[in-house]
């Protein structure tokens, strides 16, 4: 970095780097995915908020790495959205209305585990497993999106189990 990620304006910066987890080819793939691990990164404890005035502007980038249908591209992009809710749990709450643009590619992979009988799958220990990887977030978005989080994934996925009610 020639400036330190925190002095960049993540309104204009974030979404290119969203945009760049499409990309297949070295370095540009590398890039934007430490690109945006340090962008968000730099942006932990910050106040105000760094990550909360970009949300809007950053679902039209990560609905698109998810509509690939691409499990690498996939993995990345959830494992970002991942760490954008661990860094900023505020974004979680913010994330709720855009749920339904989100959520029906989580739909479709939720269930997406591999039958491996007495077989190791390694793509849990590089996070690429995506049935677990989207289990796993949409816990972290109900745990973080507040109390109309758990009605808003139910909505979309029917078949999702709250995490927090018993």
């Amino acid at each position: 970095w020639k400036v330190e990620p925190e002095r960049l304006d993540y309104v204009h910066h974030l979404p290119m780097f969203f945009d760049g987890l499409l990309e297949k080819m070295e370095p540009f793939s590398t890039i934007a995915t430490v690109g945006l691990r340090d962008m968000i990164n730099a942006a932990r404890g910050k106040e105000p908020s760094l990550l909360r005035p970009a949300i809007p502007v950053i679902i039209v980038p990560i609905r698109r790495c998810l509509q690939t249908r691409d499990n690498v591209t996939m993995a990345r992009a959830i494992n970002m959205i991942q760490l954008l809710i661990r860094t900023d749990p505020g974004c979680g709450e913010l994330l709720v209305p855009y749920y339904r643009q989100l959520l029906p590619t989580f739909n479709l992979f939720k269930a997406n585990n591999a039958n491996l009988g007495d077989g190791i799958d390694y793509a849990q220990r590089r996070k690429e497993n995506m049935g677990d990887l989207v289990a796993e977030t949409l816990e972290l978005m109900e745990r973080t999106g507040g109390e109309d989080a758990f009605i808003n994934i139910k909505y979309m996925i029917p078949t999702y189990e709250s995490c927090i009610h018993a």
